[in-house]
C-alpha cells in the first residue's frame, strides 16, 4: 500500500547545518533522521544557503529534494556584499561581470525555468539589477 503524504514543505538551511526545530516539527517526521541525511547530503556545500522540498508521509517517513543555492546568495558572494541595495533603480552597490552571471546561470540551469543559457542568465541579470548590482559586458537583446 502507498504511503499517504501529509505535507510537503519547502525550506532553506545553511548546508550542514540542519538542526532539530519547529520548522521540522510541524512537518511530523523524524527530525534526527532528517538532520543527520540533510547535513550528509550538503558536505560538499559547505557555508551555502540549501533550499530543500521534504515530503512528510503519515509514517513519519519523508524524502527530500535539494535545491540549487538561491541567486541572491550567490550574487552577494560574487559582488563580496553583505545585502542588496535599499534603492536599486536609483543606486548601484556592486558591479559583477557577465562572465560572473554565466558561472551562476550555468549553476542555476537546473531550476530556473530557462531552455539556453542567455535566457538563465537573462534571469540571473533581472535578479542583479533588482539587487543594486550592475552586470558589464552582457549582450544586448538582439546581439546573438
Amino acid at each position: 500500500m502507498a504511503k499517504k503524504i501529509t505535507r510537503i514543505a519547502k525550506l532553506e538551511f545553511m548546508a550542514m547545518q540542519a538542526k532539530p526545530g519547529a520548522e521540522l516539527a510541524s512537518l511530523g517526521i523524524n527530525m534526527p533522521q532528517f538532520t543527520q541525511q540533510f547535513n550528509d547530503a550538503t558536505k560538499d556545500r559547505a557555508g551555502e544557503i540549501v533550499p530543500v522540498v521534504i515530503t512528510a508521509y503519515d509514517d513519519k517517513s519523508f524524502d527530500f529534494v535539494l535545491k540549487t543555492t538561491p541567486a541572491a546568495f550567490m550574487l552577494k558572494k560574487a559582488a563580496g556584499i553583505q545585502k542588496g541595495s535599499k534603492t536599486p533603480k536609483g543606486e548601484t552597490i556592486a558591479t559583477i561581470t557577465a562572465e560572473d552571471v554565466k558561472k551562476i546561470a550555468e549553476y542555476k540551469m537546473a531550476d530556473l525555468n530557462a531552455h539556453t543559457i542567455e535566457a538563465a542568465m537573462r534571469i540571473i541579470e533581472g535578479t542583479a539589477r533588482n539587487m543594486g548590482i550592475k552586470v558589464t559586458g552582457m549582450p544586448e537583446k538582439g546581439d546573438n
